[in-house]
């Protein structure tokens, strides 16, 4: 059993429902142990890789583990591949198993259990690593689609941080019939819609059905040239960037634009300067044809430039 450091803060990705799962099990874990609530903060990649780490004391769950996250008295929970090996942290990693499952797994050592969370961390991870064969596929992909349809602060506020409740909630018949309905139809009004990027990135206009799945099946049935598919879509007053392939590509090229994720499933956000997803597309399609293999580290001041009125 590990000997876990008392966190100041509980840190996880706010994209998914694997951090959603794996932030609240490490919140509830800290709970038992110490016997005091422990904040949660949740960030999308780019907003992630921007914050400072002052802490002396921390707990992180579903990033990328880096250099600046190695110190003493901080927790890292990840299945993400890295390159950096940790020399102080508290590293708990495994790439074959989706953050959730490697934070119930610590909440099992300390008698946090139940059913209905065996349930839900199989369901996540199903869904995380994208297990198709398995039986409960569709309907892991529902749950996961929570977190994307309604974010993750809402659906947080709207179990109380229970994750219990999130266990056949009524929204879940809102998501079988969206996948039933609506992704058939998107598929092929997508299929239509495939523009080019760049020689092996392709943009997929979505306007029907869960997004991810519809790239997915794109990408299954070789219905596209492209390796690498781009969905965006825009909240908060940002556009965000999903990044797909089946052969590892996906994460390079997130990587361009700040961001992160796994080799097949990464994101980004792009620059405040893009503000629509037409705006997007063209600062993807300019980006990805500057003939330079380093990663664009000042994308505000290389679009500051482009006038996106003239289009």
């Amino acid at each position: 059993m590990l000997t876990l450091p008392k966190p100041e803060v509980i840190l996880t990705h706010e994209s998914d429902l694997d951090g959603f799962v794996a932030g609240l099990l490490l919140q509830r874990l800290a709970l038992k142990i110490y016997g005091e609530p422990v904040p949660l903060q949740a960030y999308h990649y780019n907003y992630w890789k921007q914050r400072e780490l002052r802490e002396s004391a921390a707990w992180i769950t579903d990033f990328a583990f880096e250099s600046r996250m190695d110190r003493k008295d901080w927790l890292v929970v990840d299945h993400h591949v890295t390159a950096t090996r940790a020399t102080q942290a508290h590293f708990y990693h495994d790439v074959n198993k989706s953050a959730g499952l490697l934070a119930y797994e610590l909440c099992r050592e300390h008698g946090l259990a139940s059913p209905a969370l065996d349930r839900l961390v199989h369901l996540n991870n199903v869904a995380d690593l994208f297990l198709e064969e398995d039986p409960d596929f569709e309907v892991a992909g529902d749950y996961a689609g929570l977190v994307k349809i309604y974010s993750f602060w809402n659906l947080h506020t709207l179990i109380d941080g229970e994750l219990e409740r999130l266990i056949d909630h009524p929204l879940l018949e809102v998501m079988a019939v969206k996948r039933r309905v609506e992704d058939p139809i998107g598929f092929e009004w997508s299929k239509k819609h495939l523009a080019e990027l760049s020689p092996t990135v392709g943009y997929v206009d979505t306007i029907v059905g869960n997004s991810n799945q519809v790239v997915h099946r794109l990408l299954e049935m070789r219905a596209t040239k492209y390796p690498v598919l781009v969905t965006l879509y825009r909240r908060m007053n940002s556009v965000f960037a999903s990044f797909r392939s089946r052969n590892g590509e996906a994460l390079t090229v997130a990587e361009k634009f700040q961001g992160g994720g796994h080799a097949n499933a990464a994101g980004a956000i792009l620059p405040k300067s893009v503000r629509t997803v037409d705006d997007g597309v063209e600062f993807l399609r300019r980006m990805l044809n500057i003939k330079n293999e380093t990663p664009i580290n000042n994308l505000a001041g290389l679009f500051s430039g482009f006038d996106l009125e003239k289009k």
